[in-house]
């Protein structure tokens, strides 16, 4: 009898937890919020990046009219920043603009974020203990959060006037308003009472998924206060603390709005490159001031990969993606093994099982 060999058909490969279906829901729903991030967030990048090749020449041209329309200028709005630096006197010393904006930004971000750390964990802290009138306190920390910047911008410049309560308090005159260092402290000040309570908010969150019966243990165990704090509190609320610092310092270095509200334009110790952009912009500069919010941009790109790959910044927090990543590793390390041990290809190429049979009998 002649021998037809059938081939089996491969087993069908396992689905991962995403393959039920719900990824194209899930695609369904998200697509009216991507579909405005592209319009509010996608397409202005694209055109600030298109816009920073571009610039409007200076002078006039045969006709003794000022240039109206843009020329490509390529990488020309770049290399000016060092080129034909604009140079200020400001707190730093005398320096190129855009690098005592971005001395103010970075100095901004760490001296705020620091000071907004330690009183959010603190303010954490006394909001995780049960006491009457807890959640009073509560509301009352989280009012400055709630108040929009510019209306604390213009509250904190009644504050520091020169005929203000600061002054009063202090028993002395002092420009805070003014051009100095002075300034950057008022902006230091009313930024980290506006936003400590965010950082609070997020840890107070963190300290929440904490069961007290690790405390329990650890004083039977004889752990003091701090080594409780230390050792149990801060690595336990890492996670979330680690992303609201990460929120904070992306919000931090884009700052504009409070130091214009409350010192104003043109005051080059408390410029931020994003009023250093804006004014650009405003004075018909358009081409060098996208070439500095790119360059922002790119800022902020660095230190939030640096928090993601270096300090572990869990920004997505789903477990379930976490889950198929994780699988998938394993999984590409269990191929990566098995080749090495049995050849190319020998974890992906399935055995190929062939069946036999005679005619005029039935496949089993």
């Amino acid at each position: 009898m002649a021998q037809i060999a059938a081939p089996v058909a491969a087993p069908k490969r396992r689905k991962n937890l995403l393959s039920d279906g719900q990824g194209t829901l899930a695609g369904i729903l998200l697509s009216p919020t991507l579909l405005v991030l592209l319009v509010v967030v996608g397409i202005p990048i694209i055109m600030s990046v298109r816009e920073s090749f571009f610039a409007i020449p200076s002078g006039v041209d045969e006709n003794g009219r000022r240039f109206t329309e843009e020329k490509f200028v390529g990488f020309y709005n770049f290399t000016s920043i060092f080129a034909n630096p604009e140079m200020v006197n400001a707190v730093w010393g005398p320096m190129n603009r855009l690098v005592n904006a971005f001395i103010n930004t970075s100095v901004f971000t760490i001296v705020c974020v620091s000071l907004e750390t330690v009183l959010g964990v603190a303010m954490a802290l006394i909001m995780a203990r049960a006491f009457r009138g807890r959640g009073l306190i509560r509301a009352a920390i989280l009012v400055p959060w709630a108040i929009p910047t510019i209306v604390s911008a213009m509250m904190w410049k009644l504050i520091f006037d020169s005929a203000g309560v600061a002054n009063k308090i202090l028993g002395q005159t002092v420009l805070w308003l003014g051009d100095g260092p002075q300034s950057q402290w008022a902006v230091i000040i009313a930024d980290v009472w506006k936003t400590a309570p965010f950082i609070g908010l997020l840890a107070l969150a963190g300290l929440q998924t904490i069961s007290t019966d690790v405390y329990e243990a650890a004083r039977v165990d004889g752990a003091n206060a701090w080594q409780q704090f230390t050792r149990i509190t801060l690595p336990l609320v890492k996670p979330a603390l680690v992303v609201a610092v990460l929120f904070r310092t992306l919000d931090t270095l884009r700052m504009f709005d409070l130091p214009y509200g409350l010192i104003g334009p043109n005051k080059y110790s408390v410029e931020t490159m994003s009023m250093f952009a804006y004014q650009e912009a405003r004075n018909l500069r358009y081409g060098p001031a996208a070439a500095y919010s790119i360059i922002l941009f790119l800022y902020l790109v660095v230190i939030a990969y640096a928090f993601v790959a270096l300090l572990g910044a869990d920004v997505i927090g789903d477990d379930e993606l976490k889950a198929v990543s994780a699988q998938r590793k394993r999984q590409r390390a269990l191929n990566k093994a098995q080749r090495r041990s049995g050849g190319p290809g020998a974890a992906t190429r399935p055995p190929k099982v062939r069946t036999t049979i005679t005619s005029g009998e039935s496949p089993t």
